[in-house]
């Protein structure tokens, strides 16, 4: 299995998109953008410093997201499982890159972590079948799916809940290669495992979910789908530390102020 990491970084006050080798900590510059499909590989290799900050690693045009799609989180909740994909919009303008500040809203008092797999679409995506799906796939990353649950039961629906400014931790960089279907993941809470379950448990694939969504809408290179949160999902705090770990990806970082 040969993976690849797209990651784009603030590097001395210049923001360089390329392909990451995590072993060695550099970076080799792309240009124009990996999101582009005539984006040609430069000689500029970048050593990775300590103050080399990772930015969310794709600008999509829209953020897609399931609920309920891990079997053993429907049946935490007590709750059916469904026929089709339950879908929703984050804003971009709620992306957060690693190691970034949650910020806790003044509007709400329960705030919660939902630790997910998000795959970055690499070309315009429409009318796809399922078997077609893979070639529409630049890789996959971790998602947090930050929400403010009083006001989502509140308003009896999702978008003021879900769209607050940095509810959309992403990152730290995007990975080819890896086989969806069979990946742990596990959110930590101040390092303590609060999530831990896997992506053979989802309901709906990541295939049958691109199918699914490019009969609705156009997606287009950069553009975010997030899979779904497993069961164990909690509060949290200002104060707090949450990351997101996927196998075979990486861990999300970010802190609650």
């Amino acid at each position: 299995m040969t993976l690849t990491y797209y990651a784009r970084v603030l590097h001395n006050e210049e923001e360089i998109w390329g392909i990451l080798e995590p072993a060695n900590n550099r970076l080799h510059k792309v240009e124009p953008s990996y999101l582009e499909h005539n984006y040609v590989l430069t000689d500029k290799v970048v050593e990775l410093a300590d103050t080399t900050k990772f930015l969310v690693p794709t600008k999509p045009t829209k953020i897609i997201c399931l609920g309920l799609n891990f079997i053993d989180h429907a049946l935490e909740l007590g709750m059916e499982i469904p026929d089709e994909p339950i879908i929703f919009l984050k804003p971009t303008s709620a992306l957060l890159a690693h190691k970034e500040n949650i910020i806790y809203p003044q509007m709400s008092k329960q705030v919660e972590y939902e630790g997910e797999l998000a795959v970055v679409i690499n070309k315009l995506t429409k009318n796809v079948k399922k078997e077609e799906a893979p070639n529409y796939i630049l890789g996959f990353t971790c998602f947090n799916d930050i929400t403010a649950r009083d006001l989502q039961k509140k308003d009896g629906q999702w978008t003021r809940a879900k769209s607050f400014d940095t509810f959309a931790p992403l990152g730290p960089w995007i990975v080819s290669g890896v086989d969806p279907t069979n990946l742990r993941i596990r959110t930590r809470l101040n390092g303590k495992v609060v999530q831990d379950s896997n992506t053979r448990n989802m309901i709906f694939n990541v295939y049958e979910v691109i199918s699914f969504i490019s009969s609705i809408m156009t997606l287009y290179p950069g553009d975010v789908i997030t899979l779904g949160t497993p069961p164990g999902v909690g509060e949290i705090k200002k104060g707090d530390v949450i990351t997101v770990e996927v196998q075979n990806i990486g861990e999300l970082t970010n802190y609650v102020v």
